[in-house]
């Protein structure tokens, strides 16, 4: 199927909302994302059929669901390159530490990007899904478009903000500020190419 355009402007997108996951056992996840990832346990409607439980934080929504066959999805070997939600951290030392306490498997990779480093660590949650941490925010978002699409974080830290009444004032995030900083990062990173 090819996406006929009718205009050029993309869908009037906020930000990403949830993120929804297909799992064994309900009440399982929700104790892997509250006491592993410090999820919170929300209101689900009542008008769903099925089994299922919504969490949030940072954010961003996790909404699972009960599967209906209990034959599951293969957990296989940590590979980095399989599907993934990544969570931005403050101290990857921690994450590392915390993990070991619970004797959770992760294997770890770093990426590196003109002199930035960025570190990361991947981890299966209980019905196989690849999570990632990271200190990504290392490594400046520099658009390669002259286009201005990128949104800054719109301030939503709970539910009530989202779904409030009265909605934040919306901007390009590439600001005047924003734009010196990318430029004097894009400057620094093509001097370290040049020499």
């Amino acid at each position: 199927m090819e996406i006929q355009r009718v205009d050029q402007s993309p869908l009037p997108l906020l930000s990403l909302n949830h993120v929804s996951f297909v799992c064994q056992s309900v009440r399982r996840s929700v104790r892997f994302y509250e006491e592993v990832l410090g999820f919170v346990l929300i209101k689900r409607p009542s008008s769903f059929k099925f089994e299922g439980a919504w969490l949030f934080n940072y954010g961003i929504g996790i909404h699972l669901l009960e599967a209906n066959n209990k034959e599951g999805k293969k957990k296989g070997k940590i590979n980095p390159k399989d599907n993934h939600i990544s969570f931005q951290c403050s101290d990857m030392r921690t994450v590392v530490r915390k993990l070991e306490e619970m004797g959770m498997e992760y294997v770890t990779a770093v990426v590196e990007e003109g002199g930035i480093k960025v570190d990361q660590l991947f981890f299966h949650d209980p019905d196989g899904y690849m999570i990632e941490i990271c200190n990504c925010d290392n490594l400046p978002v520099l658009p390669l478009s002259g286009a201005c699409p990128i949104k800054k974080d719109l301030g939503f830290n709970t539910p009530q903000q989202l779904y409030g009444t009265e909605m934040p004032n919306i901007r390009c995030a590439v600001e005047a500020a924003d734009q010196a900083v990318m430029l004097e990062k894009l400057v620094t990173v093509m001097m370290d190419l040049s020499f």
